[in-house]
């Protein structure tokens, strides 16, 4: 079954043309790179799956459920996660605190009490497995502000899994990182729970064409190809395109 279906969609933004005529099918576990230069629609296609923005044309659909006018906490209540380019973290709490309100998740009550959540069983089971999926269990005692950009990273992931999302979309998750954390975080990715279904916008092509098991290439709003990592290295339109080769 697909987790998620584009058909369609166009985005328009007064005479511009963001998105044209994109048509995708993620299958549920798989794990989908898209990649492009600059500009060419990426943030914008997440946006419009996140329900960000309303697209001008088409739909989208989740686990077969037609969710194109549906508000973000809607989307978010069918299992759907995001991360964004710039990391959004709560500063002034622990890495388990920050982990526990990510497996509270889009139920949880409006006003809660930190220390009873702190003392819930299935919050903290599911805090302590993000916390080890990401690599932090060492630092979970830890300040959301005092971690290293990686670090950030790896615990905005963690807030984005701990409450075993169906869908994630990661926006750009090695933006900025050394070589090193590069690996960590392509190492992470790799070992998420295959129950999950991964999207992620990646310029690292080496992170996007290990990641993913199939890749989306983006041109100018457009989808110009779709196919296995192998194929999409050898294909000369996205050599020329994205990679600079002719």
């Amino acid at each position: 079954m697909s987790a998620l279906v584009v058909e369609d969609v166009r985005m328009r933004f007064g005479g511009l043309i963001a998105l044209q005529d994109i048509q995708m099918d993620v299958l549920q576990g798989e794990r989908r790179a898209i990649i492009g230069p600059n500009g060419a629609g990426k943030s914008t296609l997440f946006n419009i799956i996140a329900g960000d923005v309303l697209p001008s044309e088409g739909r989208v659909l989740l686990n077969g459920i037609d969710v194109t006018q549906f508000p973000p906490y809607k989307r978010v209540s069918r299992g759907l996660r995001r991360t964004y380019q710039t990391s959004a973290l709560f500063d002034t709490l622990t890495v388990s605190e920050n982990l526990y309100l990510g497996a509270l998740g889009p139920d949880g009550a409006a006003h809660f009490n930190m220390s009873r959540l702190a003392a819930a069983p299935a919050v903290v089971r599911r805090a302590e497995l993000a916390a080890e999926a990401v690599r932090l269990t060492g630092r979970r005692r830890a300040r959301a502000g005092d971690l290293s950009h990686g670090e950030r990273r790896q615990l905005e992931i963690g807030l984005a899994i701990a409450n075993e999302p169906r869908l994630i979309l990661l926006d750009e998750p090695a933006a900025g990182l050394s070589a090193d954390e590069r690996y960590l975080i392509t190492e992470l990715l790799l070992g998420l729970d295959r129950a999950m279904t991964v999207m992620l916008i990646e310029h690292d092509m080496e992170i996007a064409l290990t990641v993913g098991e199939r890749v989306t290439v983006l041109h100018e709003g457009a989808v110009i190809a779709e196919g296995t990592p192998a194929s999409i290295s050898a294909n000369p339109l996205v050599q020329q395109v994205y990679l600079g080769r002719r």
